[in-house]
């Protein structure tokens, strides 16, 4: 459920909780248990014993989480300023999971515009616009959770645990908000922690915000994760086109026409050329 200063919270299925030590050889093989994981374990008198990591279905570097169906990516219409490199980077590590992205634009209600003008940019997504103040597309997630296990990822108060308190108010998780000299959120959420939404039988994990990510790839690989360069890409006259500097590239002429979001493909070449120089 969870993990806290070398002890990991795990739920036998039927409403309990036990406190365990990992057994120290996960740490000579390099593993570690991640929110989220299929474990074996050991209830010991004065603490458990994780004995087994049973193979993951996918896992998530950054936010660490495990065998998962979604991830819902959570950007701020309103405060704070959506950083849509970041976004577009855990929509790449999605992808390269073949975990299902899930875009929520929260605070709606502080700016229409704005929200309107994000989900624009990522047509090519499932995109749903949320508030967890007026409790806008709470009924239309819970549907997409149905059955499911999720992910929330995205920077510091953006609403994640907001969104979370509305799907089930019971959590009454703890909530922040703005530094007023910086604008930035505050981080409250300090783990990553998995919840059970009896309503829609979903498993959640809450995770706390954060500002940077490296995706992992290089260069050559990144546009393979971009769903709306796909069918452009057939067009291109080379097969390794990496829609920067090539000439007859489709999809640089799918931007110019309008096909392909603009703000988008120069985000891409940022992430590229950040990954060659690095």
């Amino acid at each position: 459920m969870k993990g806290i200063g070398g002890f990991y919270y795990v739920s036998d299925g039927k409403g309990n909780v036990f406190e365990c030590k990992a057994r120290g050889r996960f740490r000579r093989e390099g593993l570690k248990p991640m929110t989220g994981d299929l474990v074996e374990f050991e209830a010991l008198r004065g603490g458990g014993s994780i004995e087994e990591i049973l193979p993951r279905r996918n896992a998530l570097v950054r936010p660490m989480a495990a065998n998962i169906d979604k991830l819902l990516l959570v950007l701020s219409a309103g405060k704070p300023a959506p950083d849509l490199i970041l976004a577009d980077k855990l929509l790449i590590q999605a992808e390269k999971n073949k975990i299902e992205p899930v875009i929520l634009i929260n605070k709606t209600d502080m700016d229409r515009i704005q929200a309107e003008a994000i989900r624009r940019q990522y047509a090519c997504y499932a995109v749903l616009l949320t508030s967890a103040r007026t409790n806008e597309g709470i009924g239309p997630l819970k549907e997409i959770l149905r059955g499911k296990s999720a992910c929330f990822a995205g920077q510091s108060a953006v609403g994640k645990s907001s969104l979370l308190n509305r799907l089930d108010p019971a959590l009454t998780l703890e909530t922040g908000g703005l530094s007023k000299k910086t604008a930035r959120g505050r981080h409250t959420t300090r783990q990553a922690e998995l919840f059970y939404i009896a309503d829609c039988d979903a498993y959640i994990i809450d995770t706390p915000g954060f500002s940077m990510f490296e995706t992992g790839l290089d260069k050559s690989e990144t546009a393979v994760y971009y769903p709306e360069f796909r069918i452009a890409a057939q067009a291109c006259r080379f097969a390794s086109c990496r829609h920067d500097k090539e000439p007859d590239c489709a999809v640089k002429a799918a931007v110019e026409r309008g096909d392909i979001p603009r703000e988008r493909y120069e985000r891409y070449i940022r992430i590229i050329h950040s990954l060659e120089e690095k």
